[in-house]
């Protein structure tokens, strides 16, 4: 029996976060260039989309191009740009025809033009798509998204449209890019590293997280439904004990 026939459909999280990590390792224990890795990722996204809508999980997030990878040499960014372009534009009927509606969180007004419009057009043609919705954390930084929150609530409060002691959690969030997502249940991160790496950091408090050895490049739709049934296999307390919950 594979980890799909043994998924408790009811218990499904709403929210899925990745961390997709690995491309260029995997790609260099190959002997070739990061790109390589790249282009390979893309069919891991392909894979966990499908599994995605198949279980009908509401919202899959992917971090896809941090605000910190803009540091990386330029012919990298370039081919990972290109790469996001051709993606999308290939993907596009699948997400028709899937009911995948695109999303994406960041600062996007540093994407190339080329990569923006792509973007846009992708997700103007799919906004009244009801299924998945997939976002892509492109350009991203939790740091950066968190600062830009407070500093629009104080914009707020200084031009007299809220009271500081009006402030609570939920108008914090609804000045996030997630604003109307439901908070990630269950965060995966690939390639053996155990950390979040500024990524959806307010969002993920109560998150589950699940870390595999695996490179991104060589995760697929099974490696997806393990996750989510080890998800499953976890007592969620929220601060509470078990006996509470019981």
């Amino acid at each position: 029996m594979g980890s799909r026939d043994q998924i408790d459909l009811s218990k499904l999280p709403k929210h899925i976060a990745i961390i997709m990590d690995g491309n260029g390792r995997w790609a260099k224990e190959k002997g070739k260039l990061r790109v390589f890795g790249h282009r390979n990722g893309a069919l891991s996204v392909r894979a966990v989309v499908e599994g995605a809508v198949e279980l009908k999980i509401g919202y899959l997030t992917l971090y896809t191009f941090s605000l910190e990878n803009w540091n990386r040499p330029k012919i990298e960014v370039m081919a990972i740009m290109e790469l996001i372009v051709n993606t999308i534009h290939r993907e596009i009927e699948t997400f028709m025809d899937k009911n995948v509606r695109l999303n994406a969180i960041g600062d996007l007004d540093l994407l190339p033009n080329k990569c923006y419009n792509e973007l846009t057009n992708a997700m103007d043609k799919t906004s009244g798509n009801t299924g998945l919705v997939l976002t892509l954390a492109l350009s991203y930084s939790s740091r950066r998204e968190i600062l830009r929150a407070v500093r629009n609530i104080a914009d707020k409060v200084n031009a007299g449209e809220l009271r500081t002691e009006d402030i609570d959690e939920e108008i914090f969030e609804d000045n996030l890019f997630t604003k109307g997502m439901p908070n990630p249940e269950l965060l995966i991160r690939t390639s053996g590293e155990y950390r979040i790496s500024n990524y959806l950091l307010w969002q993920i408090a109560y998150a589950e997280l699940y870390f595999t050895t695996k490179l991104w490049p060589d995760f697929r739709k099974e490696d997806f439904f393990e996750a989510i049934l080890d998800y499953q296999k976890r007592e969620r307390r929220f601060g509470m004990t078990s006996e509470q919950l019981n």
